[in-house]
C-alpha cells in the first residue's frame, strides 16, 4: 500500500491539553519521552484523557463478542477520527474501519487503513474525485452506499470516466427512516440501474442501519428483510463479490445483528459485517444505557467477563467556588459534549497533597453539572465540600463522538496518570 502521510505525525506546542514541549518534531508515539505526568501538572487543562488499560479492555472485548457470533468488525471511525486507534483495531482483528465520508475515508486511507467501508451515500464531484484517487491504489478496497437509481447513475458516470470500478452496496430504509430504499419496487430499480454500469460498478452486497429504531422486534423485522433480499440476490447471481457482503449494526443493536446475521456468515458465501464505534471508549450515558440493554437480553455477551468501560474523561481545574453550593470548573461546551446528558463528575485530585491517585467522587455526594457555557461548567457542590481553587476533576462523558471532535489531540496515560501517548484526530 502507497501512502503519502497528510498528518503532522508530531505534538503540536500550541495545542489545547498538552505539556510543553521543546520543539515542534516530537512524534506523537514518543510523548512517553517527555515525562508528562497528569498529576504532577505536566499538562494545561482542560484536558481530553484516555486510559490506555481501558482502550485495550474495550479492543479485546468487543473483538471477542464477534468471533463468538463468527462474524466480521468494522467500527465505525467516526467516532474517534484517530487513524493511531483505527490502526490498533485492525492489529486487535478488525476487518476494516467503517466512515461516513470522503474525507475521512481519505484520513482512513492516509492513516495506513486498506479497507473502508463507507456507510453513506456518495454524492458530488469533488467527493466522488477523492475516492478515485485512493482507488488508484491496487491494495485499497472501499465501499460506498446507494438508495437511488439517480445516484447510481451518477457514480457510474464518473468513475467510467475515471477508468476506476467502485464497489457499492445497496441499503435498505424504513419509512420515516434516513437513507435507504424503501420497498421491493425501489430495491429492484437500483439493483438494475447497478447492472446497467457493468464493468464500473460492482454490487458487493446489502447494508442497512437500524439504530434509529427503538423496538426490539420491529429491528429484527428489518434485519430479516436485509437477510431475505441478500439470500435472493445471492441466489440469482446478482453480487459481483466473492463473498457478497451484508452490513448492519451501530453501538445500540450490534448483539440483536449479529444473531439475525452470523448464520449468513457461516454459510460461506455472505461476510457479515458489524459496525459499532463507541465501544472502544464507551461512556456513561446513553453507550452506557445500550450496554446495559444488551447485557441483559444477550447471553455471550453476559459471559464475557466484566463488560465495556468508560475510557475517556475530561480533566479540568476547580477555578472558583463563589457560592458555598456551586463550584465553577474550567471546562465547557469546547471541550465536552452536552447533547445527551452533562458530564458527570468522578475524581477528585489536590495537587500537592502528596496523594499517589485521585479518588473517586461518589454520587452519595450529590456533586452534579447542572449547566455548561462556552469554556465554564457549573458544578453544584455540597455545602462545605472539601473543595478548593485549583484542585483537579475529571468527568465522565455521555455520546463520546461529540467530546472527540473538539480535540486534536488527546494524552493517553497509564495507570500511573503519566502520558505514554498523544492522539491526533482528524474532523
Amino acid at each position: 500500500m502507497t501512502i503519502t502521510s497528510y498528518s503532522t505525525a508530531s505534538i503540536d506546542p500550541l495545542g489545547k491539553g498538552l505539556g510543553t514541549v521543546p520543539s515542534s518534531s516530537v512524534p506523537l508515539e514518543q510523548a512517553a519521552n517527555l515525562e508528562w505526568n497528569l498529576l504532577d501538572e505536566d499538562v494545561s487543562l482542560p484536558a481530553a484523557v484516555l486510559y490506555a488499560d481501558r482502550i485495550e479492555h474495550n479492543l479485546k472485548w468487543m473483538q471477542d463478542f464477534v468471533t463468538e457470533y463468527g462474524v466480521r468488525l468494522a467500527p465505525h471511525g467516526k467516532t474517534t477520527m484517530a487513524p493511531q486507534l483505527f490502526r490498533r483495531q485492525i492489529e486487535t482483528g478488525a476487518w476494516g474501519i467503517t466512515l461516513a465520508t470522503a474525507h475521512q475515508s481519505r484520513a482512513a486511507y492516509h492513516g495506513g487503513i486498506e479497507r473502508v467501508l463507507m456507510a453513506n451515500q456518495l454524492v458530488g464531484k469533488h467527493n466522488m474525485a477523492m475516492i478515485a484517487e485512493l482507488l488508484s491504489d491496487p491494495d485499497f478496497e472501499f465501499f460506498c452506499l446507494v438508495d437511488s437509481v439517480d445516484g447510481v447513475n451518477q457514480l457510474g458516470a464518473f468513475f467510467k470516466a475515471a477508468g476506476r470500478r467502485l464497489q457499492v452496496l445497496i441499503e435498505l430504509g424504513i419509512p420515516g427512516g434516513r437513507t435507504g430504499v424503501r420497498d421491493e419496487a425501489q430495491l429492484q430499480a437500483v439493483a438494475a440501474a447497478i447492472a446497467g454500469h457493468e464493468g464500473t460498478l460492482v454490487l458487493a452486497g446489502i447494508e442497512l442501519y437500524e439504530g434509529i429504531i427503538a423496538d426490539e422486534q420491529a429491528v429484527r423485522t428489518f434485519l430479516r428483510r436485509a437477510v431475505q433480499a441478500t439470500r435472493q440476490f445471492a441466489a440469482e447471481g446478482r453480487f459481483a463479490r466473492t463473498p457478497a457482503v451484508l452490513s448492519g449494526a451501530g453501538s445500540a443493536w450490534y448483539d440483536v445483528v449479529a444473531e439475525e446475521f452470523a448464520a449468513e456468515s457461516k454459510a460461506g458465501e455472505i461476510e457479515v459485517v458489524l459496525r459499532p464505534g463507541c465501544y472502544l471508549t464507551h461512556d456513561v450515558g446513553v453507550y452506557k444505557k445500550a450496554q446495559t440493554e444488551i447485557l441483559a437480553r444477550n447471553p455471550i455477551a453476559r459471559k464475557m467477563g466484566e463488560a465495556l468501560l468508560p475510557a475517556l474523561q475530561l480533566w479540568a481545574y476547580v477555578q472558583s467556588i463563589p457560592e458555598a453550593d456551586r463550584a465553577i470548573v474550567g471546562f465547557g461546551k469546547r471541550d465536552a459534549a452536552f447533547d445527551a446528558g452533562m458530564p458527570v463528575p468522578a475524581r477528585h485530585y489536590r495537587p500537592g497533597s502528596g496523594a499517589r491517585a485521585p479518588r473517586t467522587i461518589a454520587q452519595s455526594e450529590g456533586w452534579e453539572v447542572t449547566g455548561m457555557m462556552d469554556q465554564h461548567a457549573y458544578l453544584r457542590i455540597a455545602p462545605g465540600a472539601d473543595l478548593k481553587v485549583g484542585d483537579m476533576l475529571s468527568f465522565d462523558i455521555s455520546h463520546p463522538c461529540l467530546t472527540f471532535d473538539k480535540w486534536r489531540q488527546l494524552l493517553v496515560v497509564d495507570r500511573s496518570y503519566r502520558v505514554t501517548e498523544v492522539i491526533e484526530t482528524f474532523f
